[in-house]
């Protein structure tokens, strides 16, 4: 590969026009995220702040982020994250597991909805 093929290639990565379009919901959500949980939760770099990363949470083990400490009751709540659960915990993390640290709650169920489709895109 020439050199102008190469720039072509990692400029239209870098711009993600090479990556699936999100659907309404999912872009929606995006932007969700980035206001209500960005300031704790990462997803394009999947590295821990002040919540774990959120990088392939749907399908994962509540609680199994390497290199994030957890509350204990998170950890051991063996909750397997799913567009139900995460449902559920984000309109009240609290009253789902009763010690965890998250505090944020999301009471409007079309955001709500929206941000959990973003997440399952990742």
């Amino acid at each position: 590969m020439n050199k102008v093929v190469i720039a072509a290639v990692v400029s239209l990565a870098a711009s993600g026009h090479g990556t699936p379009a999100l659907s309404q919901g999912a872009a929606s959500g995006q932007k969700l995220f980035q206001q209500r949980c960005g300031a704790c939760h990462q997803i394009a770099t999947p590295r821990n702040g002040v919540g774990p990363h959120l990088q392939g949470v749907v399908g994962r083990t509540a609680g199994s982020v390497d290199g994030f400490r957890y509350s204990a009751a998170l950890k051991g709540s063996g909750i397997a994250w799913t567009t139900e659960t995460l449902e559920t915990f984000l309109s009240n993390p609290a009253a789902m597991v009763r010690e965890t640290r998250m505090t944020q709650r999301f009471n409007n169920a079309d955001e709500r909805r929206a941000i959990i489709e973003f997440l399952g895109a990742q």
